[in-house]
């Protein structure tokens, strides 16, 4: 599936009393991604079957505004759903929000995936976990709950 098909944008970044939310819409061939998105029964997957990650192309610190992909894979196969091009100055705000957002509790946000700007799914989650250029997990920018050892 193209990265190209999808455009994301981000709210909550600058209310510190707000859940963070990110919203994926997709504009590609009907029924792609409802596949993707669903289970071996045609079911859309639940919260708990997905998994959400960042991975620069480059190092932090290297370039001004570093270039990026968010994934979102089936936590159960390791297959990908999507694939999307974003910068770091997209996407670390929204996980420093997130984490300032909750207070003593582990931080969450919520994901929504449209199509054609129509809902598919939404999703609350508590892990959004950042790798570097080269594969490595980056703990400080990553968003891990309480008591989850990786």
């Amino acid at each position: 599936m193209r990265r190209d098909y999808f455009e994301l944008t981000v709210e909550g970044v600058d209310d510190a009393r707000a859940t963070p939310l990110v919203r994926i819409d997709f504009r590609g061939p009907d029924g792609l991604l409802r596949d993707r998105l669903s289970d071996s029964d045609g079911d859309l997957l639940a919260a708990g079957d997905i998994d959400v990650a960042y991975r620069l192309r480059e190092p932090l610190g290297t370039a001004d505004d570093p270039d990026g992909v968010v994934a979102v894979t089936n936590r159960y196969t390791g297959d990908f759903v999507l694939e999307l091009n974003e910068t770091a100055t997209d996407v670390l705000p929204f996980i420093h929000a997130a984490r300032d957002s909750a207070g003593d509790e582990d931080a969450h946000y919520r994901v929504e995936i449209d199509v054609d700007g129509e809902r598919l799914v939404a999703y609350d989650k508590d892990t959004f976990l950042v790798y570097d250029h080269e594969g490595n997990l980056l703990r400080n920018e990553s968003l891990i709950p309480s008591g989850v050892e990786l």
